[in-house]
């Protein structure tokens, strides 16, 4: 009986080669846009949108090139200490990749590279887990935001509804999420249903490199805080 494919052994040698060959083309993509650039900038992101970063990233295709990723790949390109750097001062730019973050490497003038990502924000539906924004109640009675073929998803969620002639209607108070507190899968459910956007995809310039200068925008991040990261 022929072997499955299924059971052939895999050599962890081989995949962990290809992962080593990964890191190290983007090091290498990062090192060669430097090159290329003439400003670099970090930024961090809030509520991370897939698709509206990939849209976000194609209209500055022409004048920029982006990097997510690793935060430890993206220091090993730049150099995570002055003694290791590609260029004077990127040690500083290297420590301040922390948390949710990127890299944005730009042609751009600087006060349009601000104003673009100072204005950016796309609102979307929150996801599980996401912290509302506000407190969402409804009163008891007729729900006419849904049609009668809603009534037993509604009912799945944990709403307590009926059917009163063909109209959905809620037998008492419900609250479907608080202000500051996690919002739970069936009320991301219902919020979506409402149509309620509570999440904002947002993206915040951290500092900005150029070979002549360097400045952090983000308070908080500069003196002993980075030193100490």
């Amino acid at each position: 009986m022929p072997k499955s494919k299924r059971d052939r052994a895999v050599t962890l040698s081989k995949t962990k080669k290809k992962g080593r060959e990964h890191k190290e083309t983007i090091v290498q993509s990062i090192r060669d846009a430097v090159e290329e650039y003439n400003s670099i900038y970090v930024f961090s992101f809030e509520n991370m949108r897939n698709l509206k970063f990939k849209q976000f990233r194609e209209q500055l295709k022409s004048t920029s090139r982006f990097f997510l990723g690793s935060n430890k790949v993206m220091q090993v390109a730049i150099g995570r200490a002055d003694s290791d750097e590609i260029r004077p001062g990127l040690h500083k730019v290297s420590k301040l990749l922390r948390g949710d973050c990127g890299l944005c490497l730009t042609n751009m003038p600087i006060e349009e590279a601000q104003r673009i990502f100072n204005e950016y924000e796309d609102h979307d539906f929150a996801r599980t887990g996401s912290i509302a924004t506000e407190t969402v109640a409804l009163k008891e009675g007729p729900l006419d935001q849904f049609t009668h073929e809603m009534e037993p998803f509604l009912r799945k969620q944990g709403m307590p509804v009926r059917l009163n002639k063909g109209v959905v209607e809620l037998v008492g108070d419900f609250v479907v999420c608080e202000e500051g507190k996690p919002i739970s899968p069936e009320s991301s459910r219902i919020l979506r249903l409402m149509g309620i956007k509570m999440a904002t995809f947002k993206l915040n310039l951290i500092c900005r490199w150029s070979p002549e200068d360097y400045e952090v925008y983000q308070e908080g991040l500069q003196g002993s805080d980075i030193e100490s990261s």
